[in-house]
This record gives C-alpha cells, structure tokens and sequence, in this order.
C-alpha cells in the first residue's frame, strides 16, 4: 500500500542506524512512489552516547518492543544485531502488530528465517533483508528478483569484509594475522571480540541466506561447513602466491541431485581471478544460473554509508507497495534442504608439509599420497628462513575430501613430518 507518510521506528543507532537517521533526514522523500518517511521513534542500549546523528527530538524508547508494537510507527527497523534475544523479540513483535520490517541482522534472518518468514506472510507484511548481506551491493534483490526466472546452480564469493582485508594485509605487507588483526580492530574493520569474522561465522550466516533464495529453501545455518582464517599463517599466504595464488575467505553453496553443500573456507584463488584481484574489504559474489550463466558482483559489504543505503532500498520496496514471498517461495512451502556429505565433495587443494632435512622425505610424502589414491598437480619445495623444518608444497588433481583427508592423516605419522600437514582448499570458481 501506499502513504503520504510513513512513520518509521529505529531500533539500534550504531553505524548503520546513525547513516540511516542521516540519509533520511536529508532525503525523506527517496522513494520512487513518493511519500516522506519520517523517523517517530528510535531505541538502543544508552541514549546519552555520543552520535553523529542529533537524536534528541526523537520519541526514545528503553525497550525496543515496546518500539516495535508502538501504534506511533508504521514500519520497524532492526539495526539491533544478533539471532534471538532484543532483536528477535522486537522483530515479532512488529510482525504481530502486522507491521512490515526492514532488518540488517543476518544473524536472524539465518537462524530463523523461514519462522519470521511464516509469520511475516500470515500477516499479509514485508520482511526485508537486503543490508544483511554484502551491505550496499544488491545480492539478495539479485536473487529474489532479478534470478526468478533462473535455476541457480552456485552461488560463491567473498562476503566478510573484515577476513578480506586481513588476508590482503598479510599478503600485501608481509606481516602476521595477529599483527593486522590488531590494526584491524584499531581501524574499526574489526570487533574487539573478531570470533563472527574471523571464525567464518558471519559468512556462513550469509551464504546460509544467499542458498536459502538461491535454492527455494528454508535457510540452514547449522547444516553449513565453516572454517575462519583465525589458522591462517604467514608461510601459507608466502607460499600460496610463489604458486601463483591469494588466499581468501570463501563461502559457497552448491546444489547437486544429492543435495546442497554449504561452506565456508579459507581457499586459493589464481592471482588473476576476480576474486583474488577483490582486495581490502570489498565483498564479491558469483552466481551460476544454467540460463543466464555466470554472474559476478562487487561492491563494499558493510560501512554506514552502502548499508544505510540497502536499509533505505528495502524501505523504499515497502513505501511502493512491493509485494513478494519474503525468500524465492512462500514461507509455507520452504523447507530445509538436504544437507550433502563434505567428505564425498570433490576439488583441488593446497598441502603444506614441515620435514625433517633428510633424504628419502620427498619419496616418502608423495608414495603415502599415490597410494591413498592423490594425484599431484604442481610441487615446490622452497627453504623457509628461520623455519623449523623445510616447508614442501604441493596442488592435487581433484580428488573426493575423505581421499584426502586419509591421506594426510597417514603423512602426519610419518617420522620425518614435524607436524600436521596443512590445507587449503583451491576455489572451484
């Protein structure tokens, strides 16, 4: 439906919900359809820290609820973060109200999408979530409206920003993950607790989202595969790129007649790739359509200003009346996909190897890994200064994950090994 004007609650005035106050203040008549959309009420943990946004001439709230169902607002905002707690709360509570709400939090949206989905469609409301994936580049509108007419084989890329820039410091500046973790956290590229980055959680959550309007499914964060750059060294970003590859935060999810596979992983990407040229804390994407093909986008994926800007999209969708299923199908029909079995997947990887210098240590490694059934690709064995042993690098031939798994396994009790070989994934995109 359309409104002359829209009263709009925000809860959560941290970054991006002071970027919202800011662009809605200058530009309160965005949307295409017209209309003014006004701020009637804001809620956050403490009213008196200091903000770039003047925010005392607002109606304040303590609790974000009472926010959510006030009659004062016709459409809620949640900037508040995390799965359940305030966030959830308020969110039901404006869908209840059969208020439509805009929200950034992936979090929620990936843990109890398709519950909120269900009840924002029984009340007849949209749900909106463009902002919690890659902040101002249009992902989810990608593929809830522009792929409908698409099947979706793969969707993959890049989308923490903060592991970015990690990984292209290391790379670029040669120094270790704790050292630009620390300048990271300084910047404000990082949290003073980085585990949702760094631990690949945050990534998961959004591939769980992406998979979830991708495939027509429920989104299953639990059934992802994660794995965060938190044991990424030194050595390997050195030893990747002589190579001739950069390591990066991946998530995927890809759909197959066994199931869909969801992922997240450190993993090799060619130096010319658009993925290792995606540096800083740029997030990309590919999505693989059997019509349309391959496409490929880029843009930042978190800062006040691009998702403010996705915050306000999703707003305007509402202000223009838009209606759809809040992912690809109706909430009643979505249903959590069927999980497949990472140790059958099949791909390319790196394995790094501490020895002993002594002879007979090559023919060792690679006898254990022609007898377990890996195909060596490419091998380099580069002395490392002030290394404890010598680093051996090899790429495989693709070769099913429990092959190789089975296979390390075996070389890490081999006397000459001085610890557990190392993996990295190679990007299949």
């Amino acid at each position: 439906m359309t409104k002359d004007v829209w009263r709009i609650g925000v809860a959560g005035l941290g970054t991006v919900g002071a970027g919202l106050l800011n662009f809605l203040s200058d530009r309160p008549g965005f949307a295409p359809a017209g209309g003014q959309a006004v701020i009637t009420g804001v809620s956050a943990r403490s009213r008196s820290r200091p903000r770039p946004f003047d925010i005392s001439n607002l109606p304040w709230f303590d609790d974000p609820v009472a926010l959510a169902a006030s009659p004062d607002n016709d459409l809620f905002v949640e900037l508040i973060g995390g799965s359940d707690g305030p966030a959830k709360a308020a969110v039901e509570a404006a869908l209840n109200a059969g208020k439509p709400v805009v929200t950034a939090n992936k979090a929620l949206i990936a843990e109890h999408g398709a519950e909120l989905a269900l009840l924002a469609e029984s009340k007849g409301v949209p749900l909106l979530f463009e902002a919690a994936v890659m902040g101002g580049t249009p992902a989810v509108k990608m593929l809830r409206e522009a792929m409908v007419g698409d099947d979706i084989k793969s969707v993959a890329g890049i989308l923490n920003g903060t592991c970015n820039y990690i990984l292209t410091e290391m790379d670029s500046g040669g120094r270790a993950f704790a050292d630009v973790l620390a300048e990271a956290q300084r910047l404000g590229y990082a949290e003073s607790d980085p585990t949702m980055d760094v631990g690949g959680f945050d990534a998961a959550h959004k591939i769980s989202i992406l998979a979830a309007l991708a495939f027509g499914c429920a989104p299953t964060y639990a059934a992802a595969e994660i794995e965060g750059i938190d044991g990424i060294e030194l050595l390997d970003i050195k030893l990747a790129r002589d190579l001739g590859y950069r390591v990066k935060l991946v998530a995927s999810a890809d759909r197959s007649s066994d199931g869909v596979l969801v992922r997240v992983h450190p993993s090799l990407a060619p130096i010319n790739h658009p993925l290792a040229q995606a540096g800083g804390a740029l997030n990309a994407l590919f999505i693989e359509g059997t019509r349309i093909g391959t496409i490929y986008i880029q843009g930042p994926g978190a800062g006040a200003g691009p998702t403010a800007a996705a915050v306000a999209a999703d707003i305007a969708d509402v202000m223009t009346g838009a209606v759809r299923p809040v992912f690809q199908r109706p909430a009643g029909e979505l249903k959590p996909f069927t999980p497949v079995d990472p140790s059958k997947s099949m791909g390319r990887a790196y394995l790094r190897f501490l020895v002993k210098d002594e002879p007979g240590v090559i023919a060792a490694v690679s006898e254990t890994l022609a007898e377990a059934g890996v195909s060596i690709e490419s091998f380099l064995q580069k002395p490392v200064e002030n290394a404890d042993g010598v680093p051996i690098v090899l790429t495989t031939h693709a070769v099913a994950e429990s092959v190789l798994t089975a296979a390390i396994d075996r070389i890490a009790n081999l006397p000459s090994v001085l610890e557990r070989p190392r993996l990295l994934r190679i990007a299949r995109i």
